[in-house]
């Protein structure tokens, strides 16, 4: 199991039981993406608006330098880990620059 906030072994974001031969790769891109889309949409009614929106108790770095630090997080973690424990590392790294684009997306207007 991943140690990100963002999987959840009961929810899993596991897209091989999606994935077969008959499928098409655009096939198979849309059962990640949305895994992916309904893992943000959990994750950010259980903690609230926290990527974007930050507490800020401990930390006063914005939206954008907190995710990327997530992100720094994320790469390290896939880094160091063998080949077969890093799906659930990359699932959590695509959410979060996802989340970086939309914080980008909305400081731009």
């Amino acid at each position: 199991m991943s140690e990100g906030i963002w999987f959840d072994e009961e929810n899993s974001t596991d897209t091989s039981k999606y994935i077969s031969k008959d499928l098409d790769t655009i096939e198979e891109v849309k059962y990640i993406l949305n895994d992916l889309y309904k893992m943000l949409d959990e994750k950010n009614k259980a903690y609230g608006d926290s990527a974007l929106n930050p507490i800020r108790l401990f930390s006063r770095a914005d939206a954008q330098e907190a995710l990327r630090v997530r992100i720094d997080d994320k790469l390290s973690r896939i880094k160091n880990q063998s080949l077969n424990d890093n799906e659930d590392s990359i699932i959590d790294l695509i959410g979060y620059l996802v989340l970086l684009k939309v914080a980008i997306k909305k400081e731009r207007g």
